[in-house]
């Protein structure tokens, strides 16, 4: 019997080097050295997980980055994309960054010069630049599901941002079709100035400035009317799109995630997760048109308004109060925050919880914010951050305020 089938213990422990090392003499060169970046786990389904590294390679030392997965009942058809090794009854699945097998459009978005010949051939620039006058940063990159890319451009002698959204095959065009329904429809989504074969999405950048970071103004960045109008502002043809879980509905899967990171944290889990499923018993899953993902990462503001509205993929039917649960728990686990910045981010939530309760059942809503915030406790872990148990505690324990304050 396989006591690893997800491979979790696997490819987080130091068992994983002769995986690495294999991986990287298959490419030709040596691997120097390597440590854990990233873990995305699914207990009992699959884990992958990415690994920053030192390479020699024939023309020189170079840091690099290594993707791994597991998953249970073998490989899928993406696997093929990879090397795959066996170990043990298992087979894992091996690349490196930036051939990831779920993201072939990664491979063109990680390259300056390869950004610069997309640029031109959709027209965004009108010349054809050389990968020199590119700045290329990562923005985001989680193994297997999306890559998010900033290249900043010279354009008529302005520094110009493009966003380029590296999506699988399956959401590409869904994905595409939000966006232009939304745009259709008034609401700030970013215009779409390049959809490409390998599934690339070119967005240029939003007007004003992330309301993550407006959050700590002295000022109020927006009102909660204006977040929730906003909402409430999406096309009716959005509850006809494929819906995609509340994340409520997976709060069993989060919790056993932590629980499987920090064992000693299992009841306390246990007792959110009978809280946050008994509350919720009953309550229909709503067709109102929905964000799916609405959080202070996804907005951006400027002059007490909101200018746009970010990744839309998850745009479709839902319950109102989904969205704005989402909001409440991420303003509730804000992390590494100064005593001022955390006394202006507890007035944004007394100020707009009132609103948000005059919109939906403030009970659903709190109940609903306190599943959000057990998903949102997977990702100190994830990420590897220096001290992910006690930030994980604190993500557990403002999950565990909200279900108290629901009564």
């Amino acid at each position: 019997m396989n006591a690893d089938p997800d491979g979790s213990q696997l490819l987080t422990s130091p068992e994983v080097e002769d995986l690495l090392r294999a991986a990287v003499d298959h490419g030709g060169g040596s691997l120097v050295s390597w440590q854990l970046d990233h873990v995305d786990a699914h207990p009992q389904r699959s884990t992958t997980a990415t690994y920053t590294a030192v390479v020699n390679w024939p023309f020189g030392r170079r840091s690099e980055l290594l993707g791994a997965s597991v998953r249970v009942g073998g490989r899928t058809e993406t696997d093929e994309r990879a090397v795959i090794f066996a170990n043990g009854v298992r087979e894992v699945a091996v690349w490196l960054y930036p051939r990831d097998p779920d993201l072939p459009g990664l491979i063109r978005a990680a390259y300056p010069e390869q950004v610069a010949a997309l640029l031109h051939a959709y027209e965004i620039t009108p010349e054809l630049l050389d990968g020199s006058q590119i700045e290329l940063e990562m923005v985001g990159y989680r193994p297997r599901r999306r890559a998010v890319l900033r290249a900043t451009v010279p354009i008529a002698g302005v520094r110009t941002v493009f966003y380029l959204k590296v999506l699988r095959q399956k959401l590409f065009e869904p994905t595409l079709r939000r966006h232009q329904l939304l745009l259709g429809a008034g609401l700030p989504a970013p215009q779409v100035a390049a959809a490409t074969e390998d599934f690339l999405l070119v967005l240029p950048e939003l007007p004003g400035r992330p309301l993550a970071h407006a959050i700590f103004d002295p000022v109020a960045p927006c009102s909660a009317e204006q977040l929730v109008g906003l909402l409430d502002a999406m096309p009716r043809e959005v509850a006809t799109l494929s819906r995609r879980s509340p994340w409520t509905d997976a709060i069993d899967q989060y919790a056993a995630m932590v629980a499987a990171a920090l064992p000693p944290m299992e009841p306390r889990l246990r007792w959110l997760v009978d809280q946050v499923r008994g509350g919720l018993a009953g309550i229909e899953p709503g067709n109102e048109a929905t964000h799916g993902d609405f959080h202070e990462g996804q907005l951006f503001v400027a002059d007490g308004r909101v200018t746009g509205l970010l990744d839309i993929d998850t745009v479709g039917p839902g319950r109102r109060a989904d969205d704005l649960a989402c909001l409440v728990a991420h303003l509730s686990t804000v992390q590494r925050m100064s005593s001022v910045q955390a006394a202006r981010v507890s007035q944004l939530l007394r100020t707009w919880i009132p609103v948000f309760d005059a919109r939906v059942d403030p009970v659903e809503l709190r109940l609903r914010a306190a599943g959000v915030v057990v998903s949102l406790a997977t990702g100190p872990y994830r990420g590897q951050e220096p001290h992910w148990e006690a930030e994980t505690d604190q993500i557990v324990s403002a999950a565990e305020r909200l279900v108290r304050s629901a009564g």
